[in-house]
């Protein structure tokens, strides 16, 4: 069935995303912060948006885009590291202020694994949130604003680290030295399975659940970070023996088992 899909941040993750979304004939709105970027929207048959949330409101046509929308994809990331002081959570709350005044009932919201912190072992949608970043902290509370509200039907889904074309840790880990955590797992998804989840989630019934989107093979970070740095001819990242601690930390989902999802890009090279 056809339905008119906002995503709201149209950039690494959401363009791709939306592209296919209208190749599977749904109506894809898009937004973009920069009026520059909306004839690339356009062009990709996305009807173009240009909102900014800011910690004082909303700039751009917030009322138009969402007035016909079946649901809602929340794809805008704190940018904590190039704005430190500036707050998320009322970003967040900006936007939830004005789907309230609105028929819409359906959010999908993006988040992180970052939400967990450093608890260990195997990590599930069960396991306690201790995020200990700036960044966790907020995406956990943007994720309440949400969740929080029974008549919103609302996904949260925490994707792990994410790589894909152009985008991938190595690159900017080749050739550091001293490196901490080389025994920990890695817990990384391909950008092929973030839209394959979403799409699966679009399509099925995850009313008020949470989903981890983690690929199923967790390689420590010493030996996969050296693999792929010699696969791409970049000098390896060095890591530090840490004896003290054995990081374990692997994150799975038990919704999203061989059955209901298969991961389909390794995220071995």
């Amino acid at each position: 069935m056809n339905k008119k899909i906002g995503i709201l941040g149209c950039g690494w993750l959401g363009l791709p995303l939306a592209k296919s979304l209208i190749d599977d004939k749904h109506t894809v709105f898009g937004t973009t912060t920069s009026d520059s970027k909306m004839e690339l929207l356009h062009k990709a048959n996305i009807v173009p948006y240009t909102i900014d949330l800011t910690e004082n409101g909303i700039k751009g046509n917030i009322k138009g885009f969402l007035a016909e929308l079946d649901l809602l994809i929340i794809n805008v990331p704190p940018k904590l590291r190039s704005t430190p002081k500036e707050s998320y959570i009322k970003k967040m709350q900006h936007l939830y202020d004005e789907i309230n005044k609105t028929s819409l009932g359906r959010i999908i919201f993006i988040s992180s694994t970052s939400v967990y912190g450093d608890i260990e072992g195997r990590v599930t949608e069960d396991s306690p949130t201790r995020p200990n970043t700036e960044s966790g902290k907020q995406l956990l509370a943007a994720e309440n604003i949400f969740l929080n509200d029974g008549s919103l039907n609302t996904t949260i889904i925490r994707f792990g680290g994410l790589i894909g074309p152009s985008r991938h840790p190595v690159t900017f880990l080749a050739g550091k030295t001293d490196l901490s955590n080389g025994t920990d797992p890695v817990n990384l998804i391909h950008l092929n399975d973030c839209m394959g989840i979403i799409k699966l989630v679009i399509n099925g019934n995850w009313e008020n659940k949470v989903v981890n989107g983690v690929y199923p093979l967790h390689p420590t970070k010493e030996a996969y970070y050296t693999s792929e740095a010699l696969k791409r001819g970049l000098l390896p990242p060095m890591h530090t023996k840490n004896l003290d601690k054995i990081g374990n930390k692997s994150i799975e989902s038990k919704y999203l088992n061989v059955k209901i999802y298969h991961y389909n890009t390794s995220i071995v090279s």
